[in-house]
């Protein structure tokens, strides 16, 4: 139990030492040796757990998909509209993205020519059915305009979303994730949101904005 214990503990370094240098250099740029030495583990033991270069970014990609499952539920808590649910979510990934490598690691090798594995879906795949179905729901709920064309808005979403923790990865520190998370969802709630039920969401949003504020 105790060598199991090490080797999965050994596991888990390599792969948050993997997701820190592929989010700070890229995946192209950073060799095993890199990794090994990043780590601080010997090639063996890098072997042992993967035996390629392409095992740690798909070890990435199904974490990342894995938490973003995980946060999608523990957001969906009863009593919650699905709006905000979809809200709370959003902001969770920039908070969780500003302290967690592997979320920031995920993305970048996302928006690069890694592909997952099947039966692992692409992440935007998996981002566009969740956002699509919180976006139904509030439709059925009145908390989002009945005419608003549900594909779209998810689609400009995630591009919205996405787009701004690219730029914001080579123009700003990541802790900034939050700000931009509330100005995004300030632009949508004041075009997809009737206006009896705006200024929640818009309180809301500043709320989720504070709360996810780095210490």
């Amino acid at each position: 139990m105790a060598r199991q214990v090490r080797a999965e503990k050994t596991r888990a370094t390599i792969i948050t030492a993997a997701a820190d240098l592929f989010d700070r250099q890229g995946y192209e740029a950073t060799s095993l040796s890199d990794i090994v030495e990043h780590a601080r583990v010997t090639k063996g033991a890098l072997y042992f757990h993967f035996a390629a270069k392409e095992d740690l970014a798909h070890a990435i990609l199904e974490l990342q998909s894995a938490t973003c499952h995980r946060l999608a539920r523990d957001t969906a808590a009863r009593g919650r509209t699905s709006l905000e649910a979809l809200m709370r979510l959003t902001f969770c990934v920039a908070r969780m993205s500003a302290e967690d490598p592997v979320l920031r690691a995920g993305l970048r090798l996302a928006t690069g020519i890694t592909r997952p594995r099947p039966p692992l879906s692409h992440p935007f795949t998996e981002w566009l059915d969740i956002v699509s179905a919180r976006l139904a729901a509030a439709v059925e709920e009145s908390d989002v305009h009945p005419d608003a064309d549900i594909d779209v808005v998810a689609h400009s979403l995630v591009c919205f979303f996405v787009g701004t923790r690219v730029v914001g990865r080579a123009r700003e520190p990541v802790t900034r994730q939050p700000r931009r998370t509330a100005e995004m969802w300030q632009l949508l709630i004041r075009g997809l949101v009737p206006v009896t039920r705006r200024a929640r969401y818009l309180s809301l949003a500043a709320r989720l904005e504070r709360e996810s504020a780095p210490l």
